[in-house]
């Protein structure tokens, strides 16, 4: 009887999935807050800019509504079409708004795709590294995700090359492309990215382009999924570029086949994307000169980065092409990233993720600083860690 009790409390295995380590080393640094210490979060991808005064100003008049009720599955109508919209201002692209799907999140994007593609056991192909809920969300649904080695000659993003040798390996279903990529922060330039869409998609492997990072480009314009193929599965939000990360607001572009699927599947599983958010978003596109000033802010800390850390002595890193991370090898003074973002937290007071985050292979070598904060916390952080690691 009570062994049978036992098991009305074992969590299945589908659960089994990693932490996501940024979320504990958050924790850790609001602990280390808490007991008196003047921390420098450089740990999670999140804006330290409010969102758009725009989207504010959406939701505050909402609320002075009073009633915020369900909306439509798939999104409020205008904020549909506002989106569809967005593409043609942005990239010069004409977009049915019904094939716009409004989301709780990219992470809310990512479970309705992955539901939408694969079956259990479907092999789905990744960068590594990449972002861990990537792989956890699709081992969480029984799928299996296939880590890919990049390398400098590909800018650490897949290649045709890369896909199709895994391919031929064992068969793959999908392809989670990212660019700008986290990590990361580098980027694939039109041509790589055409190429890559369209050999996957000659193979019969299904392409999700997580491009949520766009708006966030430095070193060239990225490019949309949208202007390549109709049957590639794009995944968007308001988080990044529009500093809305707690609004929990995002979208996709679906090919039209997949709609009524998706619609069935939020219906179940959420009825609804949040209102207010979905006001607020809306709203939000029509402050994009207020977030262009965020990104040149995110601009000037990338220099201060790239010019201090090497003098620090973090002096290998991936380009810096996009989004708002550098992910520095830090192998010259650890093999073991855990332990020194640890140390590196208690002792300089500043708060990085460890790279085993984001690749369980090689990660042990790497760190990633988020530099959406401030460019005094950008300085102080620099030099914070040349005194910690002159020590």
């Amino acid at each position: 009887m009570l062994e049978k009790a036992k098991q009305l409390l074992k969590p299945s295995k589908r659960s089994d999935v990693p932490p996501f380590i940024v979320m504990d080393v958050m924790a850790a640094a609001a602990q280390r807050e808490a007991q008196g210490a003047h921390i420098i979060h450089m740990e999670v991808g999140q804006p330290a800019a409010p969102a758009p005064a725009t989207a504010i100003k959406a939701a505050q008049a909402a609320l002075a509504l009073g009633r915020i009720g369900y909306t439509e599955t798939l999104g409020i109508p205008s904020l549909r079409g506002r989106i569809a919209r967005h593409y043609q201002e942005a990239y010069g692209l004409s977009l049915d708004p019904e094939r716009v799907v409004v989301t709780t999140g990219s992470s809310g994007g990512f479970v309705l795709a992955f539901l939408s593609l694969f079956e259990p056991g479907d092999r789905v192909a990744l960068a590594n590294p990449g972002y861990p809920p990537y792989r956890h969300i699709l081992s969480a649904l029984g799928c299996e995700p296939v880590l890919i080695e990049t390398s400098e000659q590909t800018r650490w993003a897949l290649s045709p090359k890369a896909l199709i040798a895994a391919h031929q390996r064992a068969p793959l279903k999908g392809v989670v492309i990212a660019s700008p990529a986290n990590p990361t922060g580098t980027m694939m330039d039109a041509d790589a990215l055409s190429r890559l869409i369209l050999v996957a998609e000659a193979e019969g492997i299904r392409v999700i382009s997580d491009e949520i990072y766009h708006g966030l480009d430095y070193a060239f314009t990225a490019e949309t999924a949208v202007g390549i193929s109709e049957r590639a599965v794009i995944i968007n939000s308001f988080s990044k570029y529009f500093c809305m990360t707690g609004w929990r607001i995002g979208w996709m572009v679906v090919p039209e086949n997949l709609v009524r699927t998706i619609d069935r599947l939020q219906g179940n599983l959420a009825i609804s994307v949040p209102t207010l958010a979905q006001f607020a978003g809306e709203a939000a596109f029509e402050g994009r000169e207020e977030m262009e000033r965020v990104k040149h802010g995110y601009e000037e800390n990338r220099r201060i980065l790239c010019d201090g850390l090497p003098k620090a002595g973090l002096d290998k890193f991936l380009p810096v092409d996009g989004a708002f991370y550098l992910y520095a090898d830090i192998s010259r003074f650890s093999d073991d990233s855990l332990d020194f973002a640890k140390r590196m937290l208690n002792e300089a007071g500043v708060a990085a993720t460890p790279g085993i985050d984001f690749d369980p292979n090689n990660g042990r070598h790497f760190l990633r600083f988020c530099y959406a904060g401030s460019a005094t916390e950008m300085h102080e952080a620099v030099k914070r860690i040349a005194n910690w690691l002159r020590r």
